[in-house]
């Protein structure tokens, strides 16, 4: 079963649409502010702010909206993580592929944009289990909102769950991506991870596309981070980490996104820019701004929308960032927008262990 419920709903439009356009263009922000910026920071003032913002876990996951459809049905061989025995010795394998491989091939891995998971194989049943986080109404949906006529803030399709199942597709993974042994743990340290991923499963419970930053150098100011398939990996690494296990000396890369900004300006939430007593001015250019992000356009639509994106992040040099269920402003800054493959490295072993 997967690790959340409500699942396979999906896609990029409402019930009843024609499917989404796969996969979201990775084309880039914004019709945005053609006047000068006048909106209020927020109290305190926001050079005193610490960044990045963190992300905002919460106490529970909602169910989904019945409007959020799913082109394809989220985790849908999902199965429970099983209870190992303490003495089983567990191979932990990393996980990695183009985006959309069983559709396009490797054509996305040309571009280095690549999904991760992680893999297991339990030595004294011989099986094995897969395990990844990605999005219930696939990336489209979680990075851009729909704007709905009967509403007037725009609406939101954003989850992201973990989704556990038997087996690994040894083909998928090898033949454009990888597959690796990176770490062996006991049966033990398995469960223990496991009541870990129920827990992170639970409380983080949206995606984020973009890692927002004030340059590409090394070392620059980082406003927002990502929360995406490799965080999820990352995150799961580490926690093993936690609960002793070794990693071995070996190079992985992962594909990041990242938006370039000056320090971002906070605007507000759903009901202080849309509600009765909102900015009507900042409402509509909100609007505005994800209007050419709508799905399912013909040839035409799209080309044009491609130019008012253009005219809006890289003439005008704005782009709306929908955080943590708030609305900031981000002044971009050369080089915009890139797409990154970059190294992680392993955790190393921790002596002290953490509890759950």
């Amino acid at each position: 079963m997967a690790l959340t419920e409500g699942a396979g709903l999906g896609a990029w439009g409402a019930p009843g649409a024609a499917p989404g356009r796969a996969p979201r263009r990775w084309a880039l922000a914004l019709l945005g502010l053609t006047a000068a910026l006048s909106w209020p920071r927020a109290s305190g003032g926001l050079s005193r702010r610490h960044w990045p913002v963190p992300y905002k876990r919460f106490s529970f996951r909602p169910e989904p909206d019945p409007y959020c459809q799913a082109k394809y049905t989220f985790c849908p061989t999902g199965s429970p993580i099983p209870v190992m025995k303490s003495e089983d010795v567990i191979e932990v394998f990393r996980l990695q592929a183009p985006v959309w491989e069983f559709k396009y091939g490797d054509l996305l891995g040309h571009l280095k944009i690549m999904h991760d998971a992680i893999g297991f194989k339990s030595t004294l049943t011989g099986k094995n289990y897969t395990m990844e986080w990605y999005e219930l109404f696939q990336l489209g949906n979680c990075t851009f909102p729909h704007l709905r006529p009967e509403m007037n803030a725009p609406f939101w399709c954003n989850q992201g769950a973990a989704c556990f199942f038997e087996g690994i597709d040894d083909v998928h993974w090898k033949e454009n991506g990888t597959l690796v042994l990176v770490a062996t743990i006991s049966g033990s340290t398995f469960n223990k991870m496991a009541k870990w991923v129920k827990q992170d499963n639970e409380t983080g419970i949206y995606y984020e596309t973009w890692t927002v930053q004030a340059s590409p150098i090394k070392g620059a100011e980082t406003w927002f981070e990502s929360y995406d398939c490799s965080k999820f990996v990352l995150r799961t690494y580490e926690k093993l980490a936690e609960f002793g296990a070794e990693f071995k000396k070996i190079e992985t890369n992962y594909t990041r996104i990242f938006l370039y900004s000056g320090e971002p300006i906070y605007l507000g939430n759903e009901t202080s820019i849309f509600g009765p007593t909102g900015n009507k001015t900042l409402a509509s250019a909100i609007k505005k701004f994800y209007y050419p992000f709508k799905p399912h356009l013909s040839t035409k639509e799209f080309l044009l929308s491609l130019l008012q994106i253009f005219d809006s992040v890289i003439m005008h040099r704005c782009f709306y960032l929908f955080y943590n269920f708030e609305y900031w402003f981000l002044p971009m800054k050369f080089p915009f927008i890139k797409i990154t493959y970059e190294e992680i490295p392993l955790p190393n072993r921790q002596k002290t262990f953490t509890s759950l």
